[in-house]
């Protein structure tokens, strides 16, 4: 186990220990290992240099789970860049809005990707000057010409990581993180899982999600490696994991899922005979689920964890726990005496073991604010905690159980979609009186987007695909939009004219 200040100091050590050892290997059997990735990291912040990227600078990335990425993360590192990741499914709204908030000099972004032009988008927001397509390739220059070392901070530790998350607002939210709080998540994540230098990760899910960084740091700590998929699919990913010789079969229940579904189809011996652990989080798991995948696959079974972009990681299960508490909780709080967690009943006292509250929390992973301090205010209590929005309780042994949320957010496939942000849009479409968004259970996804419409007098009730094409058009990105629509004479409202969702979500969820 290595550790070290910042996520550059941790490329060097790690390559110096164990240079030859594989750091990544992806779907096309490209290989990289920890020397040749601080090399080439060096080679492309060089050539990164040479177009002004320097310390302090943002710099916004848009691209899939590629080598690429995480050479250009850690290339940003060596500068000392402020990085803005950013999911890949992101569009003009999202995309504009953060290069915008945070300055960005430079776009970082694939060409055509799925059938979507990300150069095209990235060049209508920033202008060619500013825009990098990443299509195989980064820019390479001569390590030679790089600064010897970072300048010093002048008094706190800088910022340098941005991540965006969507939650009640309609804008997203930049959380501002620096390189030892997410070294302190990686900790925690490491040291929970067990993993050792023999772990070979399922890096499956978008790169620029927290977590993605958090497990580079996890395989740079251990010296484990990781299989790059850029892109999931049920059948041909299940076969590069396997025939890379996964252990650590993440990353959250939809994947679960399709291994599953695919040791079903299959039969016979364990798709993945040297599995350890199903990592997760993100989204609710179903308890059988565990079960499930430890009958029939093998290893641990569902190994959850509970953390937000504000806070990731904030609590993680270990493979050691009892059957129980890996089905139905989220682990117990990490890094391990220093996450501190409180239950706070909606009166606004603490809440007892299995009593259920809300979670709040401080810890050396918790961001430093928000980008607009405006939002601080709401976010934080009194005594520093940052409030999740989340429902739940810590029974007697400290494990983490989520049993709701206070936010009005629906989480789809782990990522966060603001209700507000869709109904501000459907107020404003001429043949629509009232509209509230609703999370509904779904068993693959964790939650889907429903819209409960009012139509105006007069007005025909509009139907799916006029709403789908209408949220569309207002450049909602595709995975924002409701998967159901249901027809209202009228929401339901309390004395104060609140929408009671609660009822909506009772009666459509039966339905």
């Amino acid at each position: 186990m290595i550790d070290a200040p910042t996520l550059w100091a941790l490329v060097e050590r790690r390559a110096e220990a164990t240079p030859d050892d594989l750091l990544a290997v992806d779907d096309a059997d490209r290989s990289l290992g920890f020397a040749a990735y601080r090399d080439a990291a060096e080679r492309a912040a060089a050539g990164l240099f040479a177009r002004g990227v320097e310390a302090g600078v943002a710099v916004a990335w848009q691209l899939p789970t590629t080598l690429e990425s995480l050479i250009l993360c850690a290339a940003l590192a060596r500068l000392g860049a402020v990085q803005v990741p950013l999911l890949p499914i992101l569009r003009r709204r999202e995309v504009g809005f953060a290069v915008a908030q945070t300055g960005a000099s430079l776009l970082c972004v694939p060409g055509v990707l799925r059938g979507f032009d990300h150069a095209e988008l990235a060049r209508e927001i920033v202008g060619d000057g500013q825009t990098l397509v990443v299509d195989g390739s980064l820019p390479e220059g001569d390590p030679a010409s790089l600064p010897a070392s970072l300048p010093e901070a002048p008094s706190e530790e800088p910022i340098r990581w941005i991540f965006y998350t969507s939650g009640t607002t309609a804008d997203p939210k930049g959380a501002r993180h620096t390189d030892s709080g997410l070294l302190a998540a990686s900790r925690g994540f490491s040291e929970a899982l067990g993993l050792t230098r023999d772990d070979r990760i399922a890096l499956v899910f978008p790169f620029t999600h927290v977590g993605g960084v958090l497990w580079l740091m996890n395989a740079l700590r251990v010296g484990c490696a990781h299989i790059v998929v850029p892109a999931f699919d049920p059948q041909g990913s299940v076969e590069v994991l396997a025939r890379n010789g996964v252990t650590q079969a993440g990353a959250g229940t939809v994947f679960h899922q399709a291994y599953l579904a695919a040791q079903r189809a299959k039969g016979g011996a364990s798709i993945f005979p040297h599995v350890r652990a199903f990592p997760g989080g993100g989204a609710p798991k179903p308890p059988q689920l565990h079960h499930d995948l430890k009958a029939e696959v093998g290893g641990a079974g569902i190994v959850a964890g509970y953390g937000m972009t504000e806070c990731p990681v904030l609590a993680m299960s270990s493979p050691r726990d009892p059957d129980d508490k890996l089905a139905h909780s989220e682990g117990r709080a990490c890094p391990s005496g220093e996450m501190e967690i409180r239950v706070v009943k909606l009166d606004g006292s603490p809440a007892g073991p299995g009593e259920e509250g809300e979670f709040r929390v401080k810890g050396p992973q918790l961001c430093r604010g928000y980008l607009d301090p405006a939002l601080d205010e709401d976010a934080f209590d009194e005594d520093g905690f940052f409030r999740t929005g989340d429902l739940g309780h810590l029974d007697e042994g400290g494990w983490l159980y989520v049993t709701g949320r206070l936010k009005d957010v629906i989480i789809r496939k782990g990522e966060n979609i603001s209700a507000k942000e869709i109904e501000d849009l459907l107020f404003e479409h001429p043949e629509v009186e009232d509209a509230a968004v609703i999370g509904l259970p779904d068993p693959e996804t964790g939650e889907r987007a429903c819209a409960v419409v009012v139509p105006a007098e007069g007005a025909a009730p509009l139907s799916f695909e006029a709403m789908s094409s209408y949220l569309s058009g207002r450049d909602l990105m595709v995975q924002k939009i409701p998967e159901r629509l249901e027809i209202l004479d009228a929401l339901p409202r309390n004395p104060t004219g609140k929408v009671l969702k609660h009822e909506l979500r009772k009666r459509f969820s039966s339905e």
